[in-house]
Order: structure tokens, then sequence, then C-alpha cells
């Protein structure tokens, strides 16, 4: 079961965290992966050299020619995970057009953007996965993360609608909602004792879960086993969504 040998993959923002824990399951699984990085070439190649036949490529998303830069390092590909995004966090009346159009394009613009350039090939060759990486924030929105929160749901919106018209060709469409990991963006929030206990309190659970966690249920939805699974929300959030 899982087996991805002859698969090829692109994890955007896959340097660290959530995503280089699913470019290490893939990669583990058979496929060939391209580890995708937008802040640091040399950290990217990095990461890549961490996995058996993993390649870097590196954009920055926010780029309005995202897409055919890194369809020009890794030409067609099998499984496309959308994990990339960015994160500001300010209330809601202090939030900067700047912040709001980052995010914006980054979060979901940019996704789009790359579904457009991966998925005709997806449907020609009659296979493809294409899984987006969301946030427990569609359901539980943080008041200090409006816009991310936003971007989250509207790219989730697009998973269904997109499921829906991409299903007869043999490509998948789904998100995966992480709940509170325990990732290197969410490092120095949760150093803070009295924030970590009020988060934790509000997830059934009781623990912040680990990057691996959220591996696991990537592998299912980017495999053969999940070829009957589309347009739909997996949350790994230890309930904090109930």
């Amino acid at each position: 079961m899982f087996d991805l040998n002859g698969k090829r993959a692109l994890v955007t923002g896959a340097t660290q965290g959530i995503g280089f824990a699913v470019a290490q399951v893939l990669a583990g699984h058979g496929a060939q992966v391209y580890v995708g990085g937008g802040s640091d070439p040399e950290k990217c190649r990095r990461a890549a050299a961490q996995l058996p036949g993993a390649r870097p490529a590196f954009c920055d998303l926010a780029l309005p020619d995202c897409a055919g830069r890194l369809y020009a390092q890794t030409g067609e590909i099998d499984i496309l995970v959308l994990n990339a995004s960015i994160q500001i966090r300010a209330p809601w009346d202090r939030i900067t057009p700047e912040q709001f159009e980052r995010q914006v394009k980054v979060n979901w613009q940019a996704s789009l953007a790359l579904i457009k350039a991966y998925a005709p090939g997806m449907q020609a060759r009659g296979w493809g996965r294409i899984l987006t990486i969301g946030s427990v924030q569609q359901y539980k929105p943080h008041p200090d993360m409006l816009v991310y929160a936003g971007t989250k749901a509207a790219q989730m919106s697009m998973v269904q609608n997109l499921a829906k018209q991409l299903a007869s060709s043999g490509v998948t469409v789904n998100n995966l909602s992480p709940g509170v990991i325990a990732t290197p963006r969410n490092q120095e929030a949760l150093a803070d004792p009295v924030y970590e206990k009020r988060v934790l309190s509000g997830i059934p659970a009781g623990y912040a879960g680990q990057a691996q966690d959220c591996a696991g249920g990537a592998l299912l939805l980017c495999s053969e086993e999940g070829r009957y699974i589309t347009g739909t929300d997996l949350l790994i959030d230890g309930g904090m969504h109930l």
C-alpha cells in the first residue's frame, strides 16, 4: 500500500515543519519530491538534501509569475501539495493593505495559479492529487489573524469547487487542516507559558501536535488508496474545532 514509485511531487513551503514532514513521507514511499521554498535558496537546498532523491524548487509565491517559475524547475508532476502560507498577526482594525495583499497572494492566489499550471497535465494522464493545507482557523478563527483565516476559508471553497470539476479526470482535490502544531512558526508564541496554557485548554486532546501527525493523512490523500476521497477537509487538530 501507499506505493508512490514513479510519481513526482511538489510540496511548497517544505523546508521545515508540516511541509517537510509531508515531503519526507512522500519521498519515503517512493515519490520523486521537489522541496519548495521561497525565503532562502540555501535552506531549500539543505532540506532537499535530507530526503532520498529530492530536489529543491525555489520561488517566492508572492511573485505574479510564481507558477511559471516553479513549473520551469519541476516540469510535470503528479502530486501537488500547497503548504506554503504567510501568517501575519494583527488586530482586525490595524491590518495594513500590504499585509492583506501579501497573505491573499501567497495563501490563495498562488494556490490557484499553481493548480492552473499543473492540473491540466494530471487530467491528460488521468491521475493526479492536489492537496491544500488549510487550518483549524477555518472553523475557529484567531482574533489577530482575520486575513489568514479568511484566505484558508477561501482556499477550502476553491477545493470544493475544483474537486467537482476535476473528479471525472482522475484528479482528486482535498484539504488538510492542522490545529496547533509545534513547528518553528508557533515556537515563539508557545514559549509563553500563559499563552500556551490558554491555547492547550481549547484542545480536547490536551496537547499540541507534531508535524509528523499531519504526514499520515497527507499520504492517504496523495496516494492511490485515497482515490475515492475528493472535496473533503481532513482535520488534524486534536479536536480543537469541536
